[in-house]
Formats: structure tokens, sequence, C-alpha cells
């Protein structure tokens, strides 16, 4: 059963992957891997994400892009209790070059067996998604702009605390290139929902 499903953002993240200096790799992979059972935290500070991006010669999206890959990966790995040879061979189908290959499968061989545990002692959050609702507003004009377009969408999300049984709502509101964006980030998370099952 494939872990993986060569999507266009895990390709671009192959070739992102492919490019990092081979001598730095094995420490973001540690730090991942160290982190990866937090829920409430991310797995490098801004600060440390701007030496990152720095250190790779590469632009914040790209190295969340890659953060973001790396950490499905594992998961995906804990999730399927990976043999390393299985790992690796798939892997090598998303065209992950030999090198970065042979570093997740070192880390994924050394720290497996405690991040599995790390993450099968991790609680489920205790608040879901109840519903949406959804509608789309056009700005026609401002004090200082009488002919403007300007078109969001908000959204209103339903929470539902399954402790205290309580729902809140939360508001959000995108501009196009927000909601590009976050539609972006919900295609990834569907391939990794679709590998799953």
């Amino acid at each position: 059963m494939a872990m993986f499903t060569a999507s266009a953002s895990i390709k671009k993240a192959v070739a992102l992957i492919n490019e990092l200096d081979v001598t730095k790799f094995p420490l973001l992979l540690s730090r991942i891997m160290q982190k990866l059972h937090v829920k409430e935290e991310r797995t490098f500070s801004e600060e440390e994400e701007e030496k990152l991006q720095n250190a790779f010669e590469i632009s914040p999206s790209d190295l969340e892009l890659i953060l973001q890959t790396l950490e499905f990966i594992l998961q995906q790995a804990a999730y399927h209790t990976a043999k390393p040879t299985t790992l690796a061979e798939q892997l090598k189908d998303l065209q992950l070059d030999d090198d970065k290959v042979s570093i997740i499968v070192e880390a994924w061989t050394t720290g497996a067996r405690d991040l599995v545990q790390k993450l099968r002692d991790r609680t489920v959050h205790p608040l879901q998604l109840e519903d949406i609702n959804w509608r789309i507003n056009l700005q026609m004009a401002q004090t200082t702009l009488s002919k403007m377009k300007l078109p969001n969408a908000l959204f209103q999300l339903g929470i539902r605390n399954d402790t205290t049984g309580l729902k809140e709502n939360i508001r959000v509101e995108f501009t196009h290139e927000e909601l590009y964006e976050f539609y972006n980030q919900l295609e990834v998370i569907q391939s990794q929902l679709d590998s799953l099952s």
C-alpha cells in the first residue's frame, strides 16, 4: 500500500528537498522528529525559521512546504509503522534523491519506536468543528476611493468543546489571495487524508 500520493505540492516539495544541503539536512530532520508529537508548538521558532531560510537559501513559503512535507512523511511512516526498506522504496518512488532517502530512513530507523510511542500517547484535541457558514462580500468604495472592487470571503466556524459541551463561533475573513493560499493548504491536507484511506 502506498503511503504517499505524488500530488503537485509533494512533487514541488521533493524538488526543494533534493536541493537542500546534504550536510545540514540530518539536523533539520532530527529536530522535526523530536517535535513531531507536540501539537501546540511549532517545530521551529520564527527566529529559527529565518536562520533556516538563510542557511538553505530558500523562501519562507518553500521552507514551510518542506517542513510540512517532512512532517507528513514521518507521520505516514509512523501511522503505517513502516519498515525501513518499505519507506526507502516509497520515498524513491517520489523521486527523492538517494542521499536524502538514506538520511530519512536512518533517522526513521533510529527514532521510530520512540516517535510512534509518543504519537500514541498524545491526546486528541477536545475541540471539534461542528458547522461552517460563509458569505462573499464586495467592498465598492472607501472614503478615499470611490470606485473599487475588493471581494472578500467571510467564514463562521462553529466549534464545539467535547469536554464542556459549549459551542463558540469563530469568524474569519479572507481576501482573494489569502483564500487561495488557504485552499492550497487544504489541498495538502486532503492529499494526506487520501493517502491514509
